[in-house]
């Protein structure tokens, strides 16, 4: 059994993300007398802090490297620390 619901409904084309071509937005009842330009504006920030852009496997093997070498050289630093405290 379908009910009607009366909902406010924000369509954004174009959100700015190359894999989805559109966003939906279902306003609260207590915002749905704010203007057609603030809803859009809170929609977009919605979308940009929220946006999840997965990565490529050459970035994920980038972020890899870059944690292994950040860990060796903290330990070597820490070695030579130690090194010259115990002298």
């Amino acid at each position: 059994m379908v009910k009607g619901i009366n909902r406010q409904v924000l369509e954004i084309i174009e959100p700015g993300c190359d894999y989805f071509e559109k966003a939906l937005f279902f306003v609260k009842p207590e915002y749905s007398s704010e203007s057609d330009s603030k809803l859009r504006n809170q929609a977009l920030k919605s979308i940009k802090s929220n946006s999840f852009v997965p990565k490529t496997r050459k970035q994920k093997v980038k972020s890899k490297v870059f944690y292994i070498v950040q860990l060796l050289s903290s330990a070597i630093a820490g070695s030579i620390i130690t090194a010259l405290i115990i002298k």
